[in-house]
């Protein structure tokens, strides 16, 4: 028998079946089960497209004219809302907005224009959203508070129950919702985790649904948040609101040492900050010779190596740690236009 669980829950089989989805959960993905009710062999797996909020081509149209607002909740999660009621909301108020299944209890992050710029800019514009029910009062915020303090609580009762069922998860973050008709526990693994009976186990103690989030790395350090090697707060804790692919090649085409360590964030994984200038360093680029061509000078046979874009230096390693440093203007005289061309295809191309 077929049945529709809003939360999915993965089987074994189904791991390799799921396909490119396994990129996506990579990332982050939700491991649920529904408290009550739920047989395990009845639990089928959901489509990738389950991951997604639906697109509505009709909010799309007139997205622009609804008063919408963004919300913050606990660990920078963040989601957006429909101001249908038009509350007088600034960045700073706690408001109360629908959930899945219940009530959650926020604070609101950006409001006006800004908000339209921003679902426009990470291509969500149509997606449907919940509403914004009222401000919060003092008696929510309380409440709220009362939820933070157990959930130091149920931070060490899911600790003290991995050891009991002698699982390999390390607890990064736990969240009430506000209501308290949900509680997610984030959390990271080396490899898969059988947790089945560990689920139903946490549902018995705290009597509510209870969620599973496996995140990666780099959501475990914007959960955590730190400061980074520029002593500023970390981007991803503050406003990077998405990963993107970080190589070695970004590091190389700006002339930085490839010291693994230098170049890694308290995630480990590369700096996301390797890309912000990324387009810079291109654009600049276009007007350079290829790297490692090899050209002829009085001192012999040398190889371009290394390129300054800010300074329009070119620098010609010769061998036996000989190096000559060469304005841009003075390798346009050795270098054929052919040569500057195809570099400039190149690099007008991106790295892909």
């Amino acid at each position: 028998m077929d049945r529709k669980i809003d939360s999915p829950f993965w089987l074994e089989e189904d791991w390799e079946s799921f396909g490119s989805g396994w990129e996506q959960l990579d990332k982050t993905f939700i491991a649920g089960i529904e408290a009550e009710g739920l047989e395990v062999e009845e639990a089928k797996l959901p489509c990738e497209s389950c991951f997604k909020k639906p697109f509505d081509p009709e909010l799309a149209k007139i997205e622009h004219t609804l008063n919408l607002v963004e919300v913050e909740f606990k660990s920078m999660r963040r989601d957006f809302f429909i101001n249908e009621q038009n509350l007088e909301l600034k960045p700073g108020d706690y408001v109360l907005v629908e959930a899945l299944r219940g009530i959650d209890l926020g604070r609101v992050h950006l409001v006006g224009e800004k908000v339209h710029q921003k679902r426009n800019f990470l291509g969500i514009v149509g997606q449907l959203m919940r509403k914004v029910i009222r401000l919060a009062n003092e008696e929510d915020l309380n409440k709220l508070k009362k939820n933070r303090e157990d959930e130091v609580k149920a931070h060490y009762i899911f600790k003290q129950r991995v050891k009991a069922f002698n699982l390999e998860m390390k607890l990064i973050d736990v969240e009430y919702q506000f209501d308290r008709n949900r509680l997610t526990f984030y959390f990271t693994a080396s490899g898969r985790v059988d947790f089945r009976a560990f689920v139903r186990d946490l549902a018995k103690i705290f009597k509510t649904r209870i969620e599973l989030w496996q995140i990666g790395v780099r959501d475990e350090a914007r959960k955590i948040g730190g400061i980074g090697s520029c002593g500023r707060a970390l981007c991803c804790n503050t406003w990077l609101e998405k990963f993107n692919k970080v190589t070695l090649i970004h590091a190389k085409f700006q002339n930085l040492p490839l010291n693994p360590i230098k170049l890694s964030g308290q995630c480990g994984r590369l700096k996301c900050c390797l890309l912000f200038e990324m387009e810079t360093y291109l654009e600049a680029l276009k007007n350079f010779p290829p790297i490692d061509y090899e050209i002829q000078t009085e001192r012999g046979i040398g190889k371009i190596e290394k390129f300054d874009i800010f300074k329009n230096y070119v620098y010609v390693h010769y061998g036996n740690d000989l190096w000559e440093r060469y304005t841009l203007d003075e390798i346009k005289k050795i270098v054929p236009p052919e040569a500057f061309e195809r570099n400039k295809e190149i690099f007008s191309n991106g790295l892909g």
